[in-house]
């Protein structure tokens, strides 16, 4: 059944159709492309006319689904005139700003087809190379995402950016156990069925990216990384540095607790606990009928953590639908 009316501006209407019903001529779509946009009058014509060049030469049964994030200025309208010549570009457009996760999220349900590719309309990431991406995911079918990691970083706040990705990158890597070339790579790739468990974890931003790469490597779904080159955007920036670098780092604790909360929280734990034994000790010598205050809660503070640590533990073990049993 329909379910109309969820995003589309007041007075128009767009059905949510799940993918394996959603068939034209009774042919399945092999690939979708969801394509946020906000504010990008100015190039995200030349941008879908990049992407549906490269799919054309391709061969994949393919749509382009444009989601317009309540633009403010006139990419609802060329998106509409797009539409009305292209019969593989879909429009949505939402009647409030939702943030590109929220974008994305909703483009991966609506999608029709078996593989979503995600990416931006700036002309930052080579959509040109959008099919080999979905070729990858074609001939292997053990690899259930591709992102392409970028060898270069383009964005503004440069000097900033760079060590706070990578100090986000590198802790992500520490939580997951995993080498991670490009944690929040806009480009990607990936089975659909795979994602639809974790469609709900996606936050409303950029850290949705993040979200994604966390929630597959945390439950042994394979991702290969393709490098790409990485353009300087087109338009102004809507990333936010303070704001979304905290996000970033919150959202990849919030992840690793998510599936797995012992990584997290028991190696403090421990390290308290430990330090809390040694401190009983020097207390002892040092003062045979005391033991000081602080020795008290920093055992104490050890033992808490530790056993909440189990506890969040046990909730992810009992969780019915966690971690989704893996495809065959």
């Amino acid at each position: 059944m329909a379910v109309t009316g969820r995003f589309d501006r007041s007075g128009a209407d767009v059905p949510f159709v799940p993918a394996q019903v959603s068939r034209e001529n009774g042919t399945p779509t092999d690939v979708t492309i969801v394509l946020p946009c906000f504010n990008e009058q100015d190039h995200v014509l030349t941008e879908i006319d990049r992407i549906s060049a490269a799919m054309d030469a391709s061969g994949y049964r393919y749509e382009l689904l444009a989601i317009d994030d309540a633009s403010t200025d006139g990419t609802l309208e060329l998106l509409r005139q797009a539409e009305a010549r292209s019969p593989q570009l879909r429009v949505l457009a939402f009647h409030r700003n939702g943030g590109s996760g929220t974008a994305r999220r909703i483009g991966t349900e609506q999608a029709r087809g078996e593989i979503v590719v995600w990416t931006d309309a700036d002309m930052s990431y080579p959509n040109e190379r959008i099919p080999e991406f979905v070729r990858l995911l074609r001939q292997d079918h053990r690899i259930d995402q591709v992102v392409g990691a970028r060898t270069s970083e383009q964005g503004t706040h440069k000097f900033l950016r760079v060590p706070a990705k990578w100090l986000i990158r590198k802790i992500a890597e520490r939580l997951s156990g995993t080498r991670i070339p490009d944690l929040n790579s806009g480009l990607r790739a990936f089975r659909r069925d795979v994602s639809l468990p974790y469609l709900r974890l996606l936050p409303p931003g950029f850290s949705c990216v993040t979200t994604i790469t966390m929630a597959f490597l945390h439950n042994q779904h394979d991702v290969h990384y393709l490098p790409i080159d990485y353009a300087r955007r087109s338009g102004s920036s809507k990333f936010h540095f303070l704001r979304d670098a905290y996000r970033y780092i919150l959202q990849v604790l919030r992840m690793v607790m998510y599936f797995n909360p012992l990584k997290v929280l028991m190696p403090p734990s421990l390290v308290m606990v430990f330090l809390g034994s040694g401190k009983v000790v020097y207390d002892v010598v040092a003062h045979p009928v005391r033991i000081a205050t602080n020795t008290v809660l920093l055992l104490c503070a050890g033992l808490i953590i530790g056993a909440v640590a189990l506890l969040a533990d046990l909730i992810v073990r009992s969780r019915m639908d966690w971690p989704p049993a893996n495809r065959s």
